[in-house]
């Protein structure tokens, strides 16, 4: 298949991550069936056990899932067309993978610290800011989340090792 002269080389198929993503959807509805019934997911004399609308969630998802993934296995038509271009793909990784090590970083030093390095580097990567626009936002947003949820609404989110230390 040759691509669109305005577009980049081709990746994937739209039917490819149809069928990637309703599959991945099939095994996850069947997980939550499978953790809902043996918890409990049955009707009993004073009402629905605690996995019961989980359950049936569940499977209403599982349901959706398959046919979907039915529907795309049985396609003829339509199902060679690009997800996703290089260039495209480039853009979305720029953002994914940066993303992805802020939440591991969050398990290492908390979240308020780990939004204060991801906020430093968006801004001077893509944004291209200087140094004296990051720093005051880099500062200010985690320490503005921290009062929020710590202080005013007491929702205790992840911290590191500098929380810790100041008793928090």
């Amino acid at each position: 298949m040759t691509p669109h002269p305005e577009q980049g080389e081709h990746t994937v198929s739209n039917r490819t991550m149809e069928l990637v993503v309703a599959g991945l959807f099939v095994v996850l509805s069947i997980v939550v069936m499978y953790d809902n019934w043996r918890i409990g997911a049955r009707w009993v004399e004073d009402g629905p056990q605690a996995g019961y609308f989980p359950f049936y969630i569940g499977l209403i998802m599982f349901i959706a899932s398959a046919v979907t993934f039915v529907t795309n296995l049985a396609a003829t038509a339509g199902g060679s067309a690009s997800f996703v271009d290089r260039s495209q793909l480039k853009q979305v990784l720029q953002v994914l993978i940066p993303t992805i090590i802020f939440v591991i970083l969050i398990g290492f030093i908390g979240i308020y610290f780990a939004a204060a390095i991801f906020i430093t580097f968006f801004m001077s990567w893509l944004g291209k800011y200087r140094l004296y626009r990051i720093v005051p936002i880099a500062i200010a947003v985690p320490l503005f989340l921290f009062f929020m949820f710590e202080i005013w609404f007491l929702v205790p989110l992840p911290k590191g090792p500098v929380e810790t230390a100041l008793g928090y």
